[in-house]
């Protein structure tokens, strides 16, 4: 699927309000703190950050953090257009494996911007997950 564009103004607001959740980050035990922010549909943004725990196992990151403000606030119907992705290392940092799904879940079509080895990059969802899939 072809990566949708966004507004240069759009994408910079995206990324500031990811940036500014990250400085939120509880990160105590990895000290690498992750912002998120998804722009719906209907033009909202919502941000996140990381929330580490002593059990790993129950750290929640970024983007889900993000997600699940979202419809916590506006309900299970949103459609995500965009996510944008900062980590305070300058480091690669696309999604996990578990975001790449719950982002599939609420945004079959968005597009993700996030640091890649060579710089900032974009991809499609789909290119991130080939086989997400939707119980709908």
């Amino acid at each position: 699927m072809p990566v949708k564009s966004l507004p240069a103004g759009t994408r910079a607001r995206l990324l500031t309000a990811a940036k500014k959740a990250m400085k939120h980050a509880h990160a105590p035990y990895s000290k690498f703190r992750v912002g998120a922010a998804i722009l719906l549909s209907n033009g909202k943004i919502y941000s996140g950050c990381n929330v580490e725990n002593a059990s790993y196992g129950l750290t929640n990151c970024a983007e889900r953090t993000s997600i699940f403000s979202a419809v916590a606030e506006s309900g299970p119907k949103i459609e995500i257009r965009a996510v944008s992705v900062v980590n305070d290392q300058g480091v690669p940092c696309s999604p996990c494996g578990a975001c790449r799904q719950v982002i599939y879940e609420f945004g079959p079509d968005a597009t993700i911007f996030f640091q890649g080895a060579t710089g900032p990059k974009q991809a499609h969802i789909t290119e991130l997950l080939p086989e997400g899939f939707r119980l709908q």
